[in-house]
This record gives C-alpha cells, structure tokens and sequence, in this order.
C-alpha cells in the first residue's frame, strides 16, 4: 500500500514538472510567432494578454492553468 501511494506522488510530481516546463516552451513560441504575425490589433493584444495571464499563472504554479490560457493564444496565431 505505502508502495502505490508513493508512486502515485512521484507520478504526480513529475506531470506537475512536466507541465511546469512546458509554458515557457509556449511562451516562446508565441513571442516568435508574434514577430511575423499578421493579425489585427485586437488580435495582437488579445494574444498579449493571455500570454501575461499565463506568465502569472505559471509563476503561482498553476501550470494547467497557464497551459490553457497559452492554447487561447496559439489558437488565435494558429501554433499547433
């Protein structure tokens, strides 16, 4: 029992790293994209903003969170 209780932990602190790793990968993705992006400027702040919810959300270590808010934005600069 102790066994599966402790590689549930070990499973659940490497997704949450995992995640963790993965919204500055987006962000940078989205400040590339955002050199050459041809979009209107509600589009360009829109994009903005999520990026800096993001940003926050991922510094309070809600990565989900975060991971959600970048898709919105790789969504409009249409980043697979």
């Amino acid at each position: 029992m102790k066994r599966a209780i402790i590689a549930a932990l070990a499973l659940s602190l490497s997704v949450a790293s995992a995640y963790a790793f993965h919204c500055p990968k987006d962000m940078a993705k989205i400040d590339a994209a955002m050199k050459t992006a041809k979009l209107s400027d509600a589009q360009k702040k829109q994009v903005m903003e999520y990026r800096k919810q993001s940003e926050t959300l991922h510094n309070a270590k809600k990565h989900q969170e975060a991971i959600d808010t970048l898709a919105k934005a790789m969504a409009i600069l249409k980043i697979k």
